[in-house]
């Protein structure tokens, strides 16, 4: 606890009063932290517990104070940091749950498109054909591109680009006019 010479409290007091006076200071950061009432009264008992469960030790009633607001800070931020990113999970697996099914129509003009657009990859220039396979199939950055084909990462951004007008041309999404 902190030194009680001069009070002459027991432990169990000191700690009774300590708590008294800083839980509501506690619960006021942690639930602004966190935006949760339940999750702020979990930190803050939490905090408390650790508090007597370790028999920290304080020259004064200030000192534990702050300490305990320096562990509640912590916990809310990291508390608010974890539900953030299960926020964003639960969007992407709720955004991939929606997916429409595929009916016999849709599958055979996907199966369609996909030939169309092998066959106008096929007509595009080597140099231009393959940085695109790596970007758009292979999955890889401009600059794994670059390492890999050893040319600039400049380069591969100006290839990939020129491929995908070429290739928008070819499968007649632009007319042949707009060509330069």
């Amino acid at each position: 606890m902190f030194s009680n010479i001069r009070t002459g409290t027991s432990p169990q007091e000191d700690f009774r009063r300590l708590y008294t006076a800083v839980f509501p200071i506690l619960f006021r950061v942690a639930c602004r932290i966190t935006g949760s009432e339940e999750a702020a009264e979990d930190l803050c008992q939490e905090a408390f517990f650790r508090y007597h469960e370790k028999e920290m030790s304080f020259p004064n009633h200030d000192e534990a104070k702050y300490w305990l607001i320096r562990v509640v800070k912590n916990a809310a931020l990291n508390y608010a940091k974890r539900k953030e990113r299960e926020r964003r999970v639960y969007q992407r697996a709720f955004r991939e749950e929606h997916r429409t099914v595929e009916n016999g129509e849709k599958h055979l003009i996907e199966k369609e498109t996909r030939q169309e657009v092998k066959e106008a990859l096929e007509q595009l220039p080597e140099n231009l054909r393959i940085v695109l396979i790596l970007k758009e199939y292979g999955e890889l950055n401009y600059k794994e591109i670059g390492r890999a084909l050893g040319i600039s990462e400049g380069n591969v951004k100006v290839r990939v680009f020129r491929a995908r007008e070429r290739l928008t041309a070819l499968l007649g999404y632009i007319s042949p006019d707009k060509e330069g």
